[in-house]
């Protein structure tokens, strides 16, 4: 039986990730990561990268990635600076204004994130994940990037010789040595952080293109898969829209920018996980001893599902004012100031206070499940969301 960790995207937000993977350290048996194959999408990838090339020590590793989430600031994650920013924006104004006269293509990013490189380079030994999978510590590690030639979703894969690649629709999986600038195309937002180059074409955030975010982890081989998203799924009585406040003026690009980029990276694992419950309960109508002779190209992946008990996007609301004051001054120009532009702050607010508050929920609200968390890891039967799968 094969373990499966999905974590899926979300920028700042994905901090609830590292809490949440805090209280399964402590709740797992001490000594390596009871996960042999991990899948990672957007910044999913970064927390994916981390615990893969610490597989030996899953508390370590874990403790590891906190402390450098808990050090996190803007600055460490794009560069911050009042010339560097107000060029970007020059740039940007310059190509809009000529007409292309300018130069096509001088720009296609708002924020330049080097500093992120240069840090997971120091943080995150990346190479160390191919011995992991040699020791057969590791059966299979999967970093989900959007090719921006083909529109294609990518799933670059390091695994067990067994594994083979695949093709489905807009969705494929590629074995390739994994390095830094996988785990940096998978988390570059679009339009926000720069395409990255991966051989001949440019790669940017996993999450566009990658509607079936646990299928990376069915296809190195999983049974059985733990995935920790970033959306807070509502309870019966809450509203799923909120009104405008009576005298509102016109809807803020903030608040258009913050829903698109929720359906990009929040609304995919919710959908997949409805998929996987319809097939497990057409499953449940075919007889066992059909499925055990491989007469159907399906077979059962019992998954358990942690997500937010919190809105995250709304923990966003004050972080405004603790941002550079020259990104201020850009994000107060498309209206991303409080509430109005809270899901969009929420990707970008890489500030202290924030990230702590969004990890403390992660650790609490994975606690809070502890007994079915710890018979999932036991391999103990009807623990979390039962469902099954397509062969990928």
């Amino acid at each position: 039986m094969h373990l499966g960790l999905v974590l899926t995207g979300g920028g700042a937000r994905s901090a609830y990730q590292v809490g949440a993977v805090r209280a399964l350290a402590e709740l797992a048996p001490p000594g390596p990561i009871p996960f042999d194959v991990l899948a990672g999408i957007s910044a999913g990838a970064i927390n994916t990268a981390a615990l893969a090339s610490g597989a030996e020590d899953f508390r370590r590793s874990a403790e590891r990635l906190a402390k450098t989430w808990m050090g996190l600031t803007p600055a460490s994650v794009y560069r911050t600076g009042t010339l560097g920013l107000a060029g970007i924006g020059a740039r940007w104004i310059l190509g809009l204004s000529s007409g292309g006269l300018a130069g096509a293509g001088g720009i296609n990013y708002l924020l330049d994130a080097s500093p992120l490189r240069a840090l997971l380079a120091r943080e995150i030994p990346v190479a160390r994940i191919r011995r992991h999978l040699r020791s057969g510590r590791l059966r299979g590690v999967a970093i989900s990037a959007t090719s921006y030639q083909t529109g294609t979703g990518v799933s670059f894969f390091d695994a067990a010789p067994e594994v083979a690649p695949w093709t489905r629709a807009a969705r494929v999986g590629v074995r390739a040595r994994l390095t830094l600038d996988h785990v940096m195309a998978s988390a570059s937002i679009p339009v926000f952080f720069p395409p990255v180059r991966i051989g001949r074409a440019h790669f940017g955030d996993g999450c566009v293109r990658m509607g079936y975010p646990l299928s990376p982890a069915i296809h190195l081989g999983a049974d059985r898969i733990l995935a920790i998203g970033v959306r807070h799924q509502r309870g019966p009585g809450e509203p799923c829209w909120r009104a405008e406040p009576a005298g509102a003026g016109p809807l803020p690009i903030s608040s258009i920018a913050g829903v698109l980029l929720d359906s990009a990276f929040l609304d995919a694992l919710d959908a997949d996980t409805e998929r996987l419950e319809r097939i497990n309960r057409t499953l449940s109508l075919v007889p066992r001893e059909r499925l055990s002779r491989g007469e159907a190209d399906v077979r059962p992946v019992e998954a358990l599902v942690l997500r937010p008990s919190t809105d995250l996007g709304q923990l966003a609301t004050g972080e405004y004012r603790r941002f550079p004051a020259m990104l201020r001054y850009l994000l107060r120009g498309v209206g991303a100031q409080g509430r109005a532009g809270a899901d969009l702050l929420s990707y970008l607010a890489f500030e202290p206070v924030y990230v702590r508050r969004v990890m403390e929920l992660g650790y609490r609200d994975t606690l809070a499940r502890r007994g079915e968390i710890e018979r999932f890891l036991r391999g103990a039967a009807g623990a979390g969301e039962p469902a099954g799968a397509l062969a990928g």
